[in-house]
């Protein structure tokens, strides 16, 4: 029977994710060649070839594929029985470390944090700004038990790693600068605005989900400038330079800018919790994640509102 080496085979997993030897190491915080040693004696070890020569990279075997997915049972496995350690030791003390989009962070993890402090104020969070893509980096490398991101960023809903819990389906509201002709008519829709100077990034998530909302609704919005922070963003739409989607749980006021809420196809992006597979079994865990899913279901609107100064 194979000795079977679990730091090696965590070597082959992160392989698999991450294509080369180089940013494996990055990943490990190893050397390349001790990366290439301990995969040469998990190959001896399991009597198989398990990489391949692909031009200056390498590849997986099918042989390789074939132990990671065996392994992926165990890797959940050891998940759940670090979650019933901590619950044994520790019971409702713990410390969970959140990585999470910047509009998350004040709009979903505070709150949260500030509830648990009075619900369970053995409970430490760690908190860690990400991009949307970079929380399940963090995740999948084991430096953070919890990611807050995009559905868009996310890995899919069958990835053998995670759990994913929706968290929330956020609104996307229209900025307008204060006195626009639009600003106050019923029924705003977003074809309305197609003739409108849009003000999105010119890449990432932001970028997608606005020209995809914009095209939902049967027009592909001109840019008119491009800006990836939300205090630029609004300070433009605000000296009418424009206008923009955005995200209803962002905070932040101006007073020169009012939102109006759009109707159908009304846009929304889906904000998603993800933790390693069987780490939910942590009951330190689901107590943070149940903390963001009641802030979560905080953030809905009342019915009727359909315009708001920014902040307000």
């Amino acid at each position: 029977m194979v000795d079977w080496d679990i730091r090696k085979l965590q070597i082959l997993r992160t392989l698999r994710e991450r294509g080369t030897v180089t940013a494996t190491a990055e990943a490990l915080r190893m050397t390349p060649s001790a990366v290439s040693q301990q995969l040469t004696n998990l190959a001896k070890q399991v009597g198989v070839p398990l990489l391949e020569a692909q031009g200056r990279r390498v590849r997986l075997t099918d042989a390789a594929r074939l132990v990671l997915r065996h392994a992926e049972a165990v890797f959940e496995q050891l998940e759940r029985a670090d979650a019933e350690l901590a619950a044994y030791v520790h019971g409702e003390l713990g410390e969970v470390r959140v990585g999470a989009f910047s509009t998350a962070v004040p709009a979903l993890v505070v709150p949260a944090v500030r509830a648990l402090r009075e619900t369970a104020p053995g409970v430490v969070v760690r908190v860690r700004e990400a991009e949307a893509g970079e929380a399940y980096e963090l995740l999948a490398a084991g430096e953070v038990d919890l990611a807050l991101s995009l559905a868009a960023q996310a890995p899919a809903v069958g990835d053998a790693r995670f759990t994913r819990v929706e968290l929330l389906a956020d609104p996307l509201d229209v900025a307008l600068p204060k006195g626009h002709e639009l600003a106050a008519v019923e029924g705003l829709r977003l074809t309305d605005l197609a003739g409108e100077e849009w003000i999105f990034g010119g890449s990432g998530p932001w970028s997608d989900i606005t020209r995809g909302a914009c095209e939902a609704a049967g027009f592909s919005p001109r840019q008119g400038h491009s800006a990836a922070g939300w205090t630029a963003i609004l300070a433009m739409v605000e000296a009418g330079m424009g206008v923009a989607l955005v995200p209803r749980m962002v905070a932040v006021g101006r007073d020169g800018v009012v939102m109006r809420e759009v109707g159908e196809p009304r846009p929304v992006r889906h904000v998603v919790a993800a933790v390693r597979k069987g780490a939910e079994a942590r009951a330190v865990v689901g107590r943070v994640l149940a903390a963001l899913g009641d802030v979560a279901a905080g953030l809905t609107c009342p019915s009727g509102t359909t315009a708001r100064g920014l902040g307000r």
